[in-house]
């Protein structure tokens, strides 16, 4: 009998052990649980010859900005598929060179039509899928229901799949059937308990119902079991994080970025290392906290370091975030050159939209409130571009109303918090409607 993955497809090897290593490896990696890399590396080690497991690897070490380390593992492996692989595998193989060495247009079509074609192949399904995956960092404006649309297409190859659940679950919560998507996340976790992933996607489910205190009980009793290796680890910490900002306990979220979340502690993928750091930063400092200049420049230096040029329009946002908290300009005067040169050759995803948003970020920091809201009211509706997830781009209406408080908009400041009660009526939310209620908001943060 040959040998299979996860979900039935036949796998070219010959060793049983390089077979075991790679379902291994996959499943971890589909959980975001730890020792998915070291499963890798003894699928190689049993069978050199094994191409997938060298595309696996290119994955990992793209995610973690080893460009030439994945450049020569998808090599290999693209070398090792032409020689013995199946046209699955030649598939496979090919959408993740696409992913690492380009060029970008072809990637999405690429991975849709194998998915067309071989729907359980859910290692490159999940490329296209979550808050940064292949739809998401597309540039479209409805990438959400682009991968709920997706996800209904082949959900009668999964049925009752913990992977699956997981995935569809986020998508629904993040295309606003949050109460679907709970459901389906819920059932994902009691499949596998051992699931960040699904763990991660319940905690966003929370936020968007604005179910905070829900969200802290189950993270306070989940955390425990996850390893602190796991890739989204610090990510789902800095929910918790979040979380004791929004209700007001400054020093407890302090504890926390202090004690898991700073660049220097360097866990996880940088850009999530990046994203949630800074947005964390900036929230306190928006809610009207004092950062230490030294914690920006923690970020700062990392940031820079593994995202030099602009055209990452999430990440772009977030190294906003900073030159707009530091004042020190120099990092985005050289990301708006970028953003121009790749707008003009229409490469930089959402067109404008990432270049605005990172000027009202910059006039925010500035102190200038009524241009920041101007800016950041012109292109609200098109924040979704930017990729992320619902809970990473609300920091950008967040700005926008602390901007409008601030500049004295109170009648569009109390509109727009109106409308954000309807979903989520969290402890600041609920916090700052009654001051506008009581005729503040312009000095009540």
């Amino acid at each position: 009998m040959s040998e299979q993955d996860l979900y039935g497809l036949p796998l070219t090897t010959a060793s049983a052990d390089a077979a075991a290593a790679y379902r291994k490896g996959i499943e971890l990696y589909s959980a975001a649980w730890a020792g998915a890399g070291r499963a890798i590396d003894e699928a190689i080690a049993h069978d050199p010859d094994f191409a997938l497991p060298c595309a696996a690897k290119a994955i990992f070490l793209s995610n973690m900005l080893d460009h030439a380390g994945a450049r020569s593992q998808v090599s290999r492996a693209a070398a090792l598929v032409a020689k013995n692989g199946a046209p699955r595998e030649k598939s496979h193989v090919n959408v993740i060179r696409l992913m690492i060495e380009g060029p970008k247009p072809d990637v999405i079509p690429a991975a849709l039509a194998h998915a067309e074609e071989w729907p359980r192949d859910a290692f490159i399904l999940s490329f296209l899928l979550g808050a940064f995956g292949l739809l998401a960092f597309s540039g479209m404006a409805d990438h959400d229901q682009a991968c709920v649309d997706l996800c209904e297409r082949h959900a009668p190859k999964y049925g009752d799949d913990w992977w699956f659940l997981t995935y569809k679950g986020w998508a629904d919560a993040e295309n606003g059937s949050n109460a679907v998507g709970r459901r389906q996340l819920e059932r994902a976790l009691e499949l596998r308990r051992e699931n960040g992933a699904a763990s991660h996607s319940y905690a966003h489910a929370m936020f968007e119902d604005g179910s905070n205190d829900e969200a802290e009980a189950f993270l306070n009793d989940w955390l425990p079991i996850y390893h602190t290796a796991s890739p989204l680890y610090s990510h789902v910490v800095w929910h918790t994080a979040w979380l004791a900002l929004d209700r007001g306990d400054i020093d407890r979220a302090f504890e926390i970025y202090h004690s898991i979340l700073r660049p220097a502690l360097k866990k996880g993928m940088p850009a999530v290392v990046v994203s949630d750091a800074a947005s964390f930063l900036w929230r306190a400092r928006a809610y009207g906290q004092d950062v230490p200049p030294g914690l920006w420049n923690e970020v700062a230096e990392v940031g820079a370091t593994s995202f030099p040029k602009g055209g990452f329009p999430f990440i772009d946002m977030h190294m906003a975030f900073i030159s707009g908290a530091t004042g020190d300009l120099d990092d985005y005067i050289g990301r708006a050159a970028d953003h121009e040169r790749l707008i003009a050759s229409h490469e930089l995803p959402g067109g404008r939209m990432a270049p605005e948003v990172c000027r009202g970020m910059i006039s925010f920091g500035k102190g200038d409130y009524e241009a920041a809201a101007r800016i950041l009211e012109s292109i609200a509706g098109d924040v979704v571009r930017l990729g992320g997830s619902g809970a990473q781009r609300s920091i950008v209406e967040d700005t926008l109303l602390i901007a409008l408080m601030k500049s004295g908009n109170l009648d569009k400041a109390a509109s727009l918090l109106d409308r954000r009660m309807e979903t989520r009526p969290s402890p600041r939310n609920r916090r700052w409607r009654s001051d506008l209620a009581g005729g503040g908001g312009r000095h009540s943060i």
